[in-house]
């Protein structure tokens, strides 16, 4: 993103907000003051970003960095080298209770190409290094590994799916891993495309480590209602969020999430929210987008 464009983003949200020219300091305080005026509802936002982050977000008032399967956990690296990754993790000023990316596109749980063996190694792997690295949360989305491929039964994945996650819940639950469905829109992939398709595969395996995850941005680029949440409630586990039309981190208010988070208010959900976009200059956009999450969270 160029400087203007930057300064541009900034300047659409001091005009909307009124906040005027302020340091990233005070809009941290202000995001924190507002948590607590939110009654704790989504009051830990965090974001989906390499570990080595970790400073620059907690000095902007986030709570949480949200990593990927492969950057921590590290499942075709030797214990050793997890083992030094865990020193780096343990260094960290931020803790990280979530990991997303869970399976590779070429170690697919779905379709005739489906090797059982090297699957179930795999994701028994990342679920005992999970379990040592204090995360408790990682989300199923993998569109590529859960793709259903051309001429292969839809039902028949449907089966492989919930058959897959009946092998591997019980090693979650052993490790303290709670897995998290991701319905993901139909340009990244062809299998739980809407949010009531992920509940009825969560409700259908019955596994209390089994639960879903709310992601804003898929339900907008599919145009689900709010409605679509509170009929999920009581399976939602975790959130991402992240502006509909580039998959930017919402930095302005132009898009109106209000409705969302109201539906997650009602749902019940009281768990964490990530930003899980992509970002043009880390320093200058952290702040603005709390402060925008935060105001529409206080007012929903």
């Amino acid at each position: 993103m160029h400087s203007g464009e930057i300064i541009d983003r900034r300047e659409s949200l001091k005009r909307i907000t009124g906040l005027g020219a302020v340091m990233s300091g005070a809009l941290a305080t202000q995001s924190v003051q507002a948590a607590k005026a939110a009654d704790a509802f989504l009051a830990d936002i965090g974001v989906c970003t390499a570990l080595n982050n970790h400073a620059l977000l907690r000095q902007h008032g986030y709570a949480f960095v949200e990593e990927t399967v492969p950057a921590l956990l590290l499942p075709d690296q030797p214990d050793e080298k997890f083992g030094e990754r865990l020193q780096v993790l343990k260094e960290s000023s931020l803790p990280v209770p979530v990991c997303r990316i869970f399976l590779p596109g070429s170690l697919p749980c779905v379709g005739p190409n489906v090797k059982q063996d090297a699957l179930l190694d795999y994701t028994g792997t990342v679920l005992r290094r999970a379990g040592e690295a204090g995360v408790t949360t990682i989300v199923f989305g993998s569109g590529g590994s859960r793709r259903v491929p051309d001429g292969f039964d839809a039902g028949r994945a449907r089966e492989q799916l919930i058959d897959f996650l009946r092998q591997i819940l019980p090693v979650a639950a052993r490790h303290g891993v709670t897995l998290a469905l991701e319905h993901l829109n139909r340009g990244e992939t062809n299998m739980i495309n809407r949010l009531a398709q992920a509940a009825e595969i969560v409700q259908t395996v019955d596994h209390p480590n089994l639960r879903m995850l709310v992601d804003i941005y898929h339900l907008l680029r599919e145009n689900e209602t709010p409605d679509e949440i509170v009929r999920a409630g009581r399976y939602i586990h975790h959130c991402h969020i992240a502006e509909p039309e580039k998959r930017k981190a919402p930095t302005t208010m132009k898009d109106d999430f209000r409705p969302y988070f109201s539906a997650l208010k009602k749902a019940g959900y009281r768990g964490r929210l990530s930003i899980e976009a992509g970002w043009g200059d880390l320093p200058t956009e952290l702040p603005l987008a709390l402060s925008v999450l935060r105001q529409q969270i206080a007012e929903a």
